[in-house]
């Protein structure tokens, strides 16, 4: 926590969040990852309950819609601390994606909409997915996109083939992009965003798409689903049509911010498991790890990058608070591709500082390193935010480089 930055409502939500990881998930964690989710669903249920009692319940929302009313930065620093654990947001309702489609229903669905699919949300009774990627073309590029919602009367007819779509096993609705204006002179404004409920005709899923050898499920889950001839009401689009992408770039800022600041909590946890592991392991002689040179660095490393990556996102959800996104973009994607090495880098050292302990699963080591290295691809590739941070600071020295060079 950054002492200066916290705020009495904020200091006493962390206090609160904090006892109840300790007590509620810490022990538990380990089990609930082994376990299949449906095998472990109820106990998850049960712990969704009792993480309403410490008033910390959907932070990320105005307090007038069921929410903690926390600001963006504020709901960076509490997410850090959710983020030492991969149930901590879970646990308060504030998940990707749901988060983010909570925020975009709330802003842009209509009374119907979130009486049917927002309220729900917000109490934790259902869950939901967003659906964008599409495995016939490179997500880095979300111009190209071949799923459509063509117009019949009152419905969309939606056909399209989605994949790593988080969390749609056990969704009960999907904000899914299709192309519902495919003559735009502006590619950007070819994509809507409609609301598929996941129990509509046509709606399949394929698969949970098994991610470095371990097919999640449930909430945990990466799915591939197929959309055939699916009709939904038009009334079930998010704004006018063709505003797909700004709605998206709305979500993504915020959401990059959110999961910048989440990986800097596993960061916080993998150095405090690499320092307890330097502090305490012998390695013969009496002396112990941390005594060793190249260990030492390892730690004044950890910190200042930690630190320095907190700082960097704490700047830019400022600077979106009181600037608004589209000054804060190339400080959103700097801290993208910053923090996500940063964060590789922390989880890395401290498994290699628990020697052959830290690739078992007896500890939460293996968890992050094989389900985070998806951190410098999604929500936009680190060469992409590069690029893209590359092109603006270039162009204030009067040279203009174009998006494919």
């Amino acid at each position: 926590m950054v002492e200066a930055f916290a705020t009495p409502l904020l200091r006493k939500l962390q206090a609160a969040v904090k006892e109840f990881l300790e007590t509620e998930i810490y022990p538990n964690e380990l089990r609930w990852l082994q376990a299949s989710f449906r095998g472990v669903e109820s106990e998850i249920r049960a712990l969704r309950k009792k993480a309403r009692a410490t008033g910390a319940w959907n932070p990320h929302l105005p307090a007038g819609h069921g929410g903690a009313g926390l600001s963006l930065s504020e709901f960076g620093q509490l997410s850090e601390l959710l983020g030492t654990t991969p149930f901590g947001h879970l646990a308060f309702n504030c998940q990707a994606p749901d988060a983010g489609n909570t925020e975009l229903l709330l802003e842009y669905g209509s009374p119907d909409i979130q009486q049917r699919y927002l309220h729900p949300l917000l109490a934790g009774d259902i869950r939901s997915c967003f659906a964008m990627t599409e495995p016939a073309y490179a997500g880095s590029n979300p111009v190209r996109m071949g799923t459509t919602a063509v117009g019949d009367g009152e419905d969309y007819l939606i056909n399209g083939h989605k994949w790593f779509t988080s969390s749609a096993d056990g969704a009960a609705f999907s904000i899914v992009m299709a192309v519902t204006n495919p003559d735009a002179g502006n590619p950007y404004q070819r994509a809507s965003m409609i609301i598929v409920p996941t129990d509509a005709p046509g709606f399949e899923l394929v698969r949970n798409i098994p991610v470095m050898g371990h097919a999640g499920e449930g909430w945990h889950s990466h799915a591939e689903i197929r959309l055939t001839e699916v009709r939904v009401p038009k009334t079930n689009r998010l704004g006018a049509e063709g505003e797909g992408f700004r709605l998206a770039q709305q979500r993504l800022g915020p959401g990059r911010i959110h999961h910048c600041m989440r990986w800097i909590g596993i960061c916080e946890r993998a150095f405090d498991m690499m320092c307890r592991r330097a502090a305490t392991r012998e390695i013969g002689g009496g002396r112990m790890l941390g005594q060793q040179q190249m260990i030492q660095a390892w730690i004044a490393e950890c910190r200042a990058q930690i630190d320095a990556a907190r700082y960097m996102v704490l700047h830019a959800a400022l600077k979106m608070e009181k600037e608004g996104q589209r000054a804060a973009s190339t400080d959103i994607s700097t801290i993208k591709f910053f923090v996500a090495g940063v964060l590789q880098q922390a989880i890395d050292r401290a498994l290699q500082v628990h020697g052959a302990l830290g690739i078992t699963d007896d500890t939460i080591l293996s968890y992050f390193y094989r389900e985070e290295r998806g951190a410098r691809i999604y929500d936009g590739p680190d060469e992409a935010h590069k690029a893209s941070v590359a092109r603006k600071i270039l162009k204030g020295y009067g040279l203009k480089v174009r998006q494919n060079e």
